[in-house]
């Protein structure tokens, strides 16, 4: 006959459940959960100037999604028709307005992965109060 298992009380569970989230020492750290990205919707103008750079401006402010030769987030860059992208150089340089649901870093305003991306009319992003005056420039008007 085998012995029994003692019963796992809850206390039990609750302390090696705080063990776990605080850490062996039982205090928290400065940034727990700092560096875990958030999932947000997040609604602007997705700017790609060059080959691998893209930000996404919304009305919290620019969003880094790639730099060339460093950061890219994971996922599908939003897919605009030709009446949804202006052209700002030659290639695929331009902007267009979109909805991207992301995983961000808030703290350091860089998307980590976007998980679904939708393009919108360029009016939309015109209309919209919050993101007046943060239309990219475009050198080619």
């Amino acid at each position: 006959m085998k012995p029994a298992r003692p019963a796992l009380g809850r206390a039990w569970v609750a302390a090696w459940c705080s063990v776990l989230v605080l850490g062996a020492s039982g205090t928290a750290s400065a940034n727990a959960g700092a560096d875990t990205p958030a999932l947000s919707n997040r609604c602007g103008w997705f700017d790609n100037p060059s080959p691998g750079n893209a930000t996404l401006t919304d009305r919290d402010g620019e969003w880094t999604i790639g730099l060339q030769g460093g950061h890219q987030a994971r996922g599908t860059w939003p897919r605009f028709k030709a009446d949804q992208w202006v052209r700002t150089g030659t290639g695929s340089a331009g902007y267009g307005c979109t909805c991207l649901k992301v995983k961000a870093l808030t703290e350091s305003q860089e998307v980590t992965q976007i998980v679904s991306a939708r393009a919108l009319p360029l009016s939309t992003c015109r209309n919209d109060r919050a993101l007046k005056g943060k239309e990219p420039e475009n050198p080619l008007k």
